[in-house]
């Protein structure tokens, strides 16, 4: 696609975390894209393990998820831009060009969603105030995750992911874990 637009790029892949952190160590890349769903890993981690190890390293995140979901999550994260899966390719092909050039891409949807957030008359939804992780938790409690589940996945201790449970009740103002199922589902933060 991007061959079709005159450039010759050269393009490496990586299908874990680990390979992508590897192949950035060893490869001179003027861009990252950067998939967010990596298979029970969290892209946006690995975008903060990018934004680390080489800081000026312009990052695209392309995602299956809509912008509402986690474009502000991955600015916040150190993202250049975010399009999503469902974007025609020329699109993607004039972001990729955009972030590549050291700029910044959002799509009109997420400038307007953008600029509606800087209104004071504006109200953001409760599960847009959450942190990243309590976020990730949230999604994987939705899904039917269990605590030690979580735990495991994330590194943690099933103490902490039970506080981060109770915090995300809490700012949702929610009780129950099937309540939190039902809010994740009524936003679509889950597929």
């Amino acid at each position: 696609m991007l061959e079709l637009g005159g450039r010759r790029d050269v393009v490496g892949e990586a299908s874990t975390p680990a390979d992508a952190l590897t192949s950035i160590g060893q490869e001179h890349w003027d861009i990252v894209v950067l998939d967010i769903s990596l298979g029970g890993a969290s892209g946006l981690e690995l975008l903060g393990a990018i934004q680390q190890r080489r800081p000026r390293l312009p990052v695209l995140v392309l995602s299956m998820h809509s912008e509402e979901q986690y474009a502000r999550r991955a600015f916040q994260a150190g993202a250049s831009g975010y399009i999503t899966k469902n974007s025609p390719g020329v699109e993607l092909a004039s972001a990729i060009n955009k972030v590549a050039l050291g700029g910044k891409y959002v799509s009109a949807k997420l400038a307007e969603a953008l600029a509606a957030d800087l209104d004071p008359k504006t109200n953001r939804l409760p599960h847009q105030r959450l942190s990243q992780r309590e976020f990730e938790v949230l999604r994987f409690l939705a899904s039917g995750k269990a605590v030690s589940e979580i735990a495991d996945m994330l590194s943690l201790s099933d103490k902490t992911v039970s506080t981060y449970r109770g915090r995300i009740l809490e700012k949702l103002q929610l009780k129950t874990t099937a309540e939190l199922v039902r809010y994740a589902l009524e936003h679509s933060l889950i597929e």
